[in-house]
């Protein structure tokens, strides 16, 4: 007897782990997936396609997906921009996606990533919940998970607690906790780009600077002007007087 054969164009053990993430609580949770049913509405879409939650069972209706990245088997990840669904071999640079190190910053080194396309070999593929759907998941949406670091930049941390730019950007600095021998005690990172009156102090001090150095500048190409322009009268008159009196040593003397 025949085997009857599966129309699906993918194969039939199709197993796929897919990392959820969701960003509001900052919690994610790993899901192993093995039926194929499940995994068809993820295959041959891109990066960044939004897939909708029916497919993975009840529990996910209503929510919606947005494909970040993955991984095949032997490791290597998913590179958005590459359309294909195989493993190419492409020249990347320092620090670029699927090169760990560089020899030096003007070289580059060709490595093997997979394309932006999901393929039934892809081992891991990371989603982020664009919409939330009616029923909490486990471990995701019904923990929030606290920031451990937050950002540094000054405008970053007024965009993050919504400030306006008279609110003191020190007093909403993301601290943490550490324990150390002597008992625990927080810390916070130094703040980039904060204006602070010895700032503002500073760049007056540096304008006025400048200032004087262009007033300084400018005084003395005046000078220079008018050393310049004496120096030309002068030898304009040393030149006419020169002419004279060749040629009155050139003119015949009267009997």
């Amino acid at each position: 007897h025949r085997v009857p054969q599966s129309n699906s164009p993918f194969p039939a053990a199709t197993k796929m782990k897919l990392n959820i993430a969701y960003p509001a609580t900052g919690c994610q949770k790993t899901i192993d997936v093995n039926e194929e049913q499940k995994l068809r509405s993820f295959m041959d879409r891109r990066i960044a396609a939004e897939i909708p939650g029916d497919d993975l069972g009840s529990d996910y209706a209503g929510y919606v997906f947005r494909i970040t990245g993955g991984y095949d088997k032997q490791g290597f990840p998913m590179k958005q921009g590459i359309l294909t669904n195989k493993r190419v071999r492409l020249l990347l640079h320092a620090g670029d996606k699927g090169l760990r190190t560089g020899n030096r910053r003007c070289n580059r080194e060709r490595k093997s990533v997979r394309g932006c396309i999901v393929a039934p070999d892809i081992a891991c593929l990371n989603v982020v919940i664009a919409k939330k759907g009616e029923n909490e998941l486990p471990g995701i949406t019904d923990t929030t998970r606290p920031r451990r670091l937050g950002p540094k930049r000054a405008s970053k941390i007024r965009r993050l607690f919504n400030l306006s730019k008279t609110d003191d950007v020190r007093k909403f600095v993301v601290r943490r906790r550490v324990d150390g021998k002597k008992g625990s005690s927080s810390k916070a990172p130094k703040i980039q780009r904060l204006v602070t009156d010895v700032r503002r102090q500073r760049k007056r001090h540096l304008r006025a600077v400048q200032r004087a150095n262009g007033q300084r500048s400018r005084q003395a190409a005046a000078e220079y002007r008018t050393l310049l322009k004496d120096y030309q009268q002068a030898r304009r008159a040393d030149a006419v007087a020169k002419r004279r009196g060749m040629a009155a040593k050139k003119a015949p003397k009267a009997e």
